[in-house]
Parts: structure tokens; sequence; C-alpha cells
């Protein structure tokens, strides 16, 4: 049985957070690109850029990324098949710029990694920095995030499950014994 650990209004503080760390850590937010990572990173980066045009009045282009065929536990490699990286804005161009990744929850760290081997066939950014709305600690790779929401500990046999309005129906965050 899942139980909520986090409600919406507090989901939405978080992201708040978020994008200030944002702006006081790069002095400002010219050659950002935020690239969300699907599917609920897509939404979260689409609320940070939302957000950091209400506090700075710029756009910031946000672009979506599937990372399914760059994950190397949930699939077996067919080498025949080149990896392909769908993105919802072909024309952002991510050559020195400063992309943000946008995930919903942070675990062993490779999904971020996929994230990453596809970013580098799209282009060569600055810097790229991290943001995770839940960051649940077990990493199993060198990955740290740049700027979290909440740090919610947990054990190996829980699930921790975002859930955001767009895609849901509704917002909160939930953890769940396996």
């Amino acid at each position: 049985m899942a139980h909520e650990i986090v409600d919406g209004s507090s989901m939405q503080r978080a992201l708040t957070r978020i994008t200030y760390e944002i702006i006081e850590q790069n002095k400002g937010v010219e050659n950002l690109v935020f690239v969300g990572i699907k599917t609920r990173g897509i939404y979260l980066a689409e609320r940070l850029a939302k957000r950091l045009n209400q506090l700075e009045k710029v756009d910031v282009p946000v672009a979506a990324l599937d990372v399914s065929l760059y994950r190397d536990d949930r699939h077996v490699p067919d080498h025949r098949i080149e990896p392909t990286v769908n993105t919802k804005q072909l024309d952002v161009d991510i050559t020195d710029k400063h992309v943000i990744l946008v995930d919903d929850v942070l675990f062993t760290g490779r999904t971020v990694r996929a994230a990453l081997d596809a970013l580098m066939d799209m282009g060569r950014p600055k810097r790229i920095s991290l943001a995770v709305l839940v960051d649940r600690g077990h990493r199993e790779l060198p990955i740290r995030p740049d700027f979290v929401g909440k740090n919610i500990p947990t054990s190996s046999d829980e699930t921790v499950h975002v859930a955001v309005e767009e895609y849901d129906g509704h917002e909160d965050i939930t953890i769940e014994r396996n």
C-alpha cells in the first residue's frame, strides 16, 4: 500500500526552490536548456522553465529525451540498430549550452548515465547539470544531482512514485513497499 509523503503544494514549493537555486548558481539564465527525461521529467522541466520565465522574464528552451534505447539494464542490445534520440524539439541545439537534465526520481543513476550518453550523441554541451525532484539514494554509479527538491531516504525494497497533474491527473509523491 502506497502512502503519500509529499503533497502537490509541497512539490510546487520544491520546484520553486530548485528554480531559485538554478538562477543563483548560474548567476543568471543565459545559455540554459532544460532537457526532461521521459516521462515525468518532461513535465517537471516545463514547470521549471515556466517558473524561470515568471522570475527572470526569459524563455528557456525545453526538450524531451527518451533514454530507453540507451539503458544498459532494460534491453538486450541489437548492434544492427543504431540508437536514436527522440526529442520534442529537434530545433534545440545543445552545443555550447548549459543543459540541465531534469528527472523525477534519482535512484541507481542508470537513467542519468543513459541520458548523458544520449546527450553526447546530440551535441557537445558546455556544461550539464542534474535537477531531480526526489533523491532517494542507493546509487550504483558515481552520479550526484546539482539541484534536489527532496531527499527521501528509502530502503531498497521500496518504490517512490511521483505523480504529476499533466500525466497522472493528480500530484503527490508516494512510497510503496514492494
